[in-house]
């Protein structure tokens, strides 16, 4: 069966950014919302996830969604899974680290992913098989192969959920044990970053699928590596750590 190409999503992602930017001109004027505690939504959430669904529909009508803010819907054997605005919170204080994450499942396997940053003007994208890149030019992970000589990226999406075994202790021992950290606020660009050479490794608790869909595909076609905090290959949200694939190892004995 076929399925949409990136070339086709290209336009559609880009157009959502450019509604999402438009959103950005009056931020004072932003409806902002609390989903739950620490965890915002705004219009511009609403309707650039409305927006991909409309746009991405005509492709393929079979296709169903799984969206932040709308839940799923249709086919989820086939599905667009949408992350409208990752990074919300940078997103309304007129940062520049958020980002628009769209990933198509085809029966349990990521096969498309596309994260566009607006802000920075830079657009991921990567198909099963094919390759990743960055505004159309190849990217590849880092081949920083020691810890001591690694930079790592990190969210806290643990602390807002109240998790008794949250990320701070953790954080403190990897943060001991390399030579740079970086805290973004996107966990969809912080996979695209690891996937671009840009930091080696990039681990959070507590995310859900729309967060990385898009970025896992990306990173995994550059060369990363993908597990849970034992190591193991498996999609897990609620434990991601995506390497450069020589740090997987040694992150491990920390987590």
């Amino acid at each position: 069966m076929s399925q949409p190409t990136l070339a086709e999503i290209t336009p559609i992602i880009k157009k959502a950014g450019a509604l999402a930017l438009k959103g950005c001109r009056s931020l004072n004027q932003l409806q902002v919302t609390e989903k739950a505690p620490r965890d915002l939504v705004t219009e511009i959430d609403l309707q650039v996830e409305e927006f991909l669904i409309k746009a991405l529909s005509k492709l393929d009508k079979s296709i169903g969604f799984f969206g932040e803010e709308t839940g799923q819907s249709s086919s989820q054997e086939r599905r667009w899974i949408i992350d409208p605005i990752d990074g919300t919170h940078s997103f309304v204080r007129g940062q520049y680290f958020w980002a628009i994450s769209l990933g198509l499942e085809i029966e349990g396997t990521l096969r498309l992913g596309a994260v566009y940053a607006p802000k920075l003007k830079d657009l991921y994208l990567g198909e099963l098989g094919k390759g990743a890149t960055k505004n159309g030019l190849p990217i590849q992970a880092s081949k920083v192969a020691r810890l001591d000589q690694a930079m790592v990226s990190t969210g806290f999406a643990c602390l807002r959920a109240g998790l008794e075994n949250h990320n701070l202790p953790r954080f403190s021992r990897i943060a001991q044990a390399t030579m740079g950290q970086r805290r973004f606020g996107s966990a969809a660009l912080d996979i695209c970053l690891c996937a671009d050479g840009q930091v080696d490794a990039f681990w959070e608790q507590e995310l859900n699928l729309y967060d990385i869909a898009g970025g896992v595909v990306i990173a995994k076609e550059a060369g990363c590596r993908v597990t849970n905090f034992a190591g193991e290959e498996v999609l897990n949200p609620k434990e991601v750590l995506v390497t450069n694939g020589l740090l997987t190892k040694p992150l491990v004995t920390l987590m």
